[in-house]
């Protein structure tokens, strides 16, 4: 592959795990850069300011610099908002644009899963609403395949331990999930995919991973060449 291809990621501002692990990510395909813009976002609630961290025209102001987003903001606002705000971004600066929220509905779309785990490091009213808006869409997510740990604070969500994630995936996998999703882009989580999904024997999709592989794939990239980071890039 000649042609360089340049990712333009948006991050909220206080997620110090997805730069790292997507530079690892795409490390083995050439001629492929990452670049990240960021907006504001200290924590995670459905309280009115923790909403307005998510407003359109902030994220947009951001996207006229770089136009992706790592975030799962939709996973509680709702996929539609994540439908529109790509729609805005394309609009103002002309470039595909998608999320992990996204990607992630189209890989499960494509493992054909109807039963999620669900792995979050999010507070009870924020994991419901998430819960709620996949059974909304056919997918099933019940009390035995959803875990969440009740962080506040957005940066303490990458001190969460690989151990205490690896408790996790196993418990919704013993619950009965067909897949698992580790949903939230600074829990530092993707470079154990690979080891979970052998041990566990279920497709486990990382919201970090999840935006890295549809980029790539709307960019027409061949992502088969990524090895040691799931399932996922495996597939076109």
């Amino acid at each position: 592959m000649s042609k360089q291809i340049r990712l333009g990621i948006l991050t909220p501002s206080s997620n110090t795990a997805l730069e790292p692990l997507t530079f690892q990510i795409v490390s083995s395909i050439p001629n492929v850069s990452v670049h990240f813009s960021r907006f504001p976002v200290t924590g995670i609630s459905l309280s009115a300011k923790g909403l307005a961290q998510f407003d359109q025209s902030v994220i947009i102001q951001a996207a006229q610099l770089l136009p992706m987003l790592n975030g799962t903001a939709a996973g509680w606002m709702g996929f539609e908002s994540d439908e529109k705000l790509c729609e805005a971004i394309t609009k103002a600066t002309g470039i595909p644009a998608t999320t992990s929220v996204l990607a992630l509905n189209k890989a499960l779309d494509i493992f054909k899963v109807k039963k999620l785990g669900l792995v979050t490091p999010y507070l009870d009213d924020v994991q419901e609403r998430i819960m709620k808006n996949y059974n909304a869409i056919g997918m099933e997510i019940t009390s035995g395949t959803e875990r969440h740990l009740r962080v506040v604070k957005n940066t303490d969500v990458a001190l969460i331990e690989d151990n205490v994630l690896e408790t996790l995936v196993g418990q919704v996998v013993e619950g009965g999930a067909e897949a698992v999703s580790t949903f939230c882009t600074n829990l530092i989580a993707a470079h154990k995919v690979e080891l979970w999904e052998a041990k566990y024997g279920v497709p486990v999709l990382d919201t970090v991973t999840t935006v890295t592989w549809d980029m790539l794939r709307q960019c027409g990239v061949d992502t088969k060449a990524i090895k040691g980071w799931g399932r996922i890039f495996q597939e076109a």
